[in-house]
């Protein structure tokens, strides 16, 4: 048995088997504007944890990058006859924790309050104010926009951000999946009022949205305050579904840029969420490149060869098929070589799969890590959202666990045979060792 092996079978014995935590059973039910609610009850502390979430992604923008944010970024901007500072005043003086935010897929808002009545009720008529009326004023969205711009421009110096924009576009083409969230200093630049106007008016729509609640309440106090949150949104429609991604062809993207490091992607389209082969790719990934310093990928480039600080991989399962991506960070002359292990290492893993002790280590590492994953209500709505949004199972948290540990290594090497192509791989490479912007 080799040193590694040895080492990855003792990780194994060390790491106890761990049962999920008893949650309880995930309540749902839908508003009569169609808006559809998940709520499990925590009364150990006197807090609620609200996420409201629209399939108002970026993946929505349309010809417009940016859209979806620069809309989001505006709710909290005044809503009714509150201007920005007055509505951030009254979220402090009731001293609640107001959040938002925009992705591809999704755009949320986040609310965390006492469960106390008083103040909870005042905290969630706010939150219906800024989903419902938001003012959305002239002054406020040239202000915003100005910002984005600014952000994206400042965003252009970090590499590693031109690495991913430039991954996301060769990977997904045409596909509402390349638009990058917080657009391009163009479509920026376009991007009108009466068209944050249309897009909220679309997309923040009962029949578009999911409301997680996790906290200090029994299920009737959840009922009224899922209505006095989003109750009063128009029912609209649901988003229509998104167009399927195509397979890609093998393509390199190079980009110089002035620097002494190169940032290298690698990848190809991956899985949806609630994807059949989820468990095995995901657990499979986990000894690939997904588990730190004890991944294939890290103890060949950076533990062996010290090509790479960091080294990983991971899958992005959305709506449709995100990415898988491989990605790394090293000097200048060394980029070539790294390139090289990467698509190897790869081409070895897709070939021959984990090792039984490999996959062992990495189910108990998971399986370990996962009452982590959901110890707070923060951590918990998070998931009851995604649970919602993606329409998963409700036992989803409850039979994680066991799921992971039914992966067999004939079905990681299954998965991965059949869902990941070592021969149509995009890369992207980015830094002072690339060629001056070609593409191939």
């Amino acid at each position: 048995m080799s040193r590694r092996a040895a080492a990855l079978t003792a990780l194994a014995m060390l790491l106890a088997p761990v049962a999920a935590p008893a949650l309880p059973a995930i309540q749902t039910w839908t508003l009569a504007n169609g808006a559809r609610v998940y709520f499990v009850p925590a009364r150990d502390l006197p807090m609620v944890d609200v996420r409201v979430v629209f399939d108002a992604g970026s993946a929505r923008d349309g010809a417009h990058a940016g859209l979806a944010r620069l809309t989001n970024t505006l709710l909290a901007d005044g809503a009714g006859d509150l201007d920005a500072d007055q509505v951030a005043t009254r979220f402090d003086a009731l001293g609640v924790r107001f959040g938002s935010g925009a992705l591809r897929d999704m755009a949320w808002v986040s609310l965390r309050s006492l469960s106390e009545k008083e103040t909870l009720d005042a905290a969630a008529a706010l939150v219906a104010r800024v989903l419902t009326a938001p003012r959305l004023a002239p002054a406020d969205f040239r202000r915003e926009r100005a910002r984005m711009r600014v952000a994206r421009k400042a965003a252009e110096q970090s590499l590693g951000e031109v690495a991913e924009r430039a991954f996301y576009r060769a990977l997904y083409g045409s596909h509402p999946y390349a638009h990058p969230p917080g657009g391009t200093a163009r479509s920026l630049a376009a991007i009108t009022r009466a068209e944050v106007l249309r897009f909220h008016r679309r997309y923040y729509a009962g029949r578009n949205a999911v409301v997680a609640i996790v906290g200090d309440l029994d299920r009737d106090g959840a009922r009224a305050l899922a209505r006095r949150v989003a109750g009063a949104l128009p029912a609209g429609a649901p988003a229509p579904p998104l167009p399927a991604v195509p397979a890609p062809a093998a393509r390199t993207v190079e980009i110089r840029r002035t620097s002494t490091q190169t940032h290298v992607r690698i990848g190809t389209v991956g899985m949806r969420r609630g994807d059949p082969d989820y468990f095995a790719l995901y657990v499979g990934n986990h000894v690939l490149g997904g588990g730190g310093l004890v991944s294939r990928l890290s103890q060949e480039i950076r533990e062996r060869r010290g090509l790479s600080y960091s080294v990983y991989s991971y899958f992005v399962p959305m709506h449709r098929r995100g990415p898988f991506v491989m990605g790394l960070q090293t000097r200048n002359g060394q980029a070539r070589e790294a390139v090289s292990l990467l698509r190897a290492g790869l081409r070895r893993f897709v070939a021959d799969g984990p090792t039984e002790a490999e996959l062992a280590a990495a189910k108990e590492n998971i399986i370990g890590g996962f009452p982590l994953r959901i110890d707070s209500n923060a951590d918990i709505v998070e998931y009851l959202a995604m649970i919602g949004f993606y329409r998963l199972p409700l036992d989803y948290l409850q039979t994680f666990p066991q799921r992971v540990r039914a992966v067999t290594r004939a079905a990681v090497r299954d998965a991965f045979r059949r869902r990941v192509d070592p021969q149509r791989l995009v890369t992207v490479v980015v830094g002072g060792g690339a060629g001056e912007g070609r593409s191939r």
